[in-house]
Formats: C-alpha cells, structure tokens, sequence
C-alpha cells in the first residue's frame, strides 16, 4: 500500500476545480511524492486519467466508495 505526502479534498466541487486544485497540490511537492485526492465529481474519473497523462505523473491507483473517488498520484517531474 502506498502512503500519501499530502491530501486534497474535493467533495462538493465539480470539473475543472478538482484537477485546478490538484495542479496546484502537485506544483508545490517534490518528485517522487504522493498526493492523495478526494472527489465525488462524476466526472473526475476521466478526468484525472487524462490530466496525469498529460502532465507526466503516474495515477497510482484509484477507487470509489459510494459516490467518493479516490486518486493517488505520484509527481514524476
């Protein structure tokens, strides 16, 4: 299992503030770091896959409890 370096939650917001608030999270940790992010954003499956490609960072893993996902994202630059 994977510990986080951080944890952002963005229950109660919807696309684009949860990946805004992630960037934002990401640019101010290290490489290497973990960062745990909460969302109940329909949306934010697919969006969190796409922004970690494109940004260059690994999505650890994901998963949903409920309506709540769970991201855990590794910055890799």
């Amino acid at each position: 299992m994977v510990n986080s370096d951080k944890q952002i939650d963005c229950i109660g917001f919807f696309c684009p503030i949860p990946i805004v608030r992630t960037r934002e999270a990401i640019r101010a940790m290290a490489v290497g770091q973990v960062l745990e992010v909460f969302s109940d954003d329909p949306a934010a499956e697919a969006d969190m896959r796409r922004w970690a490609e494109q940004a260059g960072h690994d999505l650890l893993s994901l998963s949903q409890t409920g309506g709540v996902y769970r991201f855990l994202v590794r910055k890799r630059r």
